[in-house]
């Protein structure tokens, strides 16, 4: 049993938790064990902010650490207090308490004016939780007897470009919020006092909201939604969809009691096929697509690196979409089977140079291309362009040979019911083709591919290597694959 000081103990990380809703702050002192696992993408963000945070000291070197690992919170309080009285100018995850509420402070640093705290995070923009979050620590460390001079937040500035060494003043970029933050330290006491009652009281009876997703996914999402049936009303996609929100409040959960006269046709067609197992194919614009295309037909898929944050190589910037790896189907002539073709960068320099190398070796001369949602590959390919200009017009004779196989199933001539107005490949595939599926690959998406080379390129152990190895692959070849059963079964509905 907590006590009532125990229970409306707060944090950094559970007042701005409170701040998003006050339920979520509760389930998290009382109930955590009803929250959703951890995704992997999510555990990725994690590392990054973690990983990003930890290279940020570097813009105030030589700065003592007050260890999470290791040390009670008592402990780390006191090492706090003991390196600033010893003169310790900067200290990284310095530890506060003050009003019940206990920060760690990612970097403080004494300037000519007094203690300036330092907020490190992985965006690339200051949002205003991030201006919260430093709020809270500069309330914190204030009371605690701190005679505090700014409070700043550290982001990514996507404008530096790697040569060599990381420039981390060049990668970072300091925003000072000192003015806005001490305008808010008033909300924040008031904040503390309303979090901590509700804290010692009952769960509060709030319904779900657009909050359950804003600023962040509430990790408790899956339990507040429980009652919520599959498909509902936050089921409709696409463009004209209903607000769900707004039907949700009216009474109005299941997707089937949604009055068609406030439906457009995309979600009709959504609804139609959930209710009746209805398909929907176009033949005549099925036609016209397969016309369109010619041989040689070749099948194309790029993975590229996602949230990295410091660049790995040289010529790269953050958060850059560097492609690491493609999958290439060559169908040279009607009746004949696809030639894979495969790259897969090891990881030793940035992958541009090569993969541009070996890609434009590999695409046959004049030949029709297809992909998945052809923006992604076109913006690699233009990235590419821009980085190597001497291959400028061989990268724009490709991109004028690009189509877009999702492009019958983006705008409904082509709809299974099974799609549930989705469009994915992911969705698409194992409705139209059953026996293929991604779902039991050990890489099912972009971000795991990303992810999975990182760990390839960074691991020691060759077995481990060669296992990624193998797993990348043959997620990147299922995407062509997948596009080629596509193709035939568009052919099969065209009549041919």
């Amino acid at each position: 049993m907590k006590t009532e000081e125990s229970n409306a103990y707060l944090s950094k990380s559970l007042f701005i938790r409170g701040l998003q809703c006050h339920k979520s702050l509760y389930l998290q002192k009382n109930h955590p064990e009803w929250k959703d696992e951890i995704s992997e993408s999510q555990e990725t963000l994690f590392q990054v902010g973690v990983d990003v945070g930890i290279l940020a000291r570097e813009l105030f070197p030589g700065g003592a650490e007050v260890p999470y690992e290791g040390l009670s919170k008592p402990a780390q309080l006191d090492l706090t207090q003991s390196l600033i009285k010893e003169g310790k100018t900067t200290l990284y995850e310095a530890a506060f308490i003050y009003d019940g509420v206990f920060v760690k402070a990612d970097i403080i640093h004494k300037g000519i004016d007094g203690w300036e705290i330092y907020e490190v995070k992985a965006s690339t923009v200051v949002k205003l939780q991030h201006v919260d979050d430093v709020a809270i620590q500069y309330y914190v460390a204030a009371g605690s007897g701190l005679t505090m001079s700014r409070a700043s937040v550290v982001c990514i500035n996507t404008q530096y470009t790697r040569r060599g060494d990381i420039s981390v003043a060049d990668l970072f970029k300091i925003e000072d919020k000192t003015e806005i933050v001490r305008e808010k330290q008033v909300f924040v006491a008031e904040e503390i006092v309303k979090q901590q009652s509700m804290l010692r009281g009952i769960e509060p009876a709030i319904d779900i909201g657009p909050h359950c997703d804003a600023p962040y996914r509430c990790d408790f999402k899956g339990h507040c939604w429980s009652h919520i049936p599959v498909p509902s009303v936050f089921d409709y996609a696409d463009r004209g969809k209903p607000n769900g929100f707004t039907l949700y409040r009216q009474g109005i959960v299941k997707m089937e009691d949604v009055s068609p006269d406030i439906l457009g046709w995309r979600q009709k067609l959504q609804l139609d096929g959930f209710l009746h197992q209805k398909n929907k194919i176009d033949v005549n614009v099925v036609r016209d697509f397969v016309d369109s295309l010619w041989y040689p037909l070749c099948f194309m898929d790029f993975e590229t690196m996602y949230l990295v944050a410091v660049p790995m190589f040289d010529d790269m910037q953050p958060y850059q979409k560097v492609p690491f790896q493609y999958s290439l189907d060559v169908i040279r002539a009607p009746g004949e089977e696809p030639e894979h073709h495969e790259f897969l960068a090891a990881g030793t320099e940035n992958p541009q140079k090569e993969f541009l190398e070996r890609l434009l070796m590999e695409i046959p001369p004049d030949a029709c291309i297809l992909t998945w949602n052809q923006s992604f590959e076109i913006g690699r390919l233009e990235d590419l362009a821009a980085a190597y200009p001497g291959k400028t017009a061989d990268i724009h004779a490709i991109i004028r040979n690009v189509r877009d196989l999702m492009a019958p199933f983006r705008d409904k001539s082509v709809y299974h019911w099974e799609f549930n107005g989705g469009y994915s490949i992911k969705v698409v595939l194992p409705a139209l083709v059953p026996e293929l599926s991604y779902d039991d690959l050990p890489i099912r998406d972009g971000a795991m591919a990303s992810d999975a080379w990182v760990r390839m390129i960074q691991s020691k152990d060759d077995g481990e290597k060669s296992t990624i190895r193998r797993d990348l692959l043959k997620y990147c070849h299922l995407d062509t694959h997948a596009m080629v059963r596509i193709l035939e079964k568009m052919k099969e509905y065209a009549g041919y």
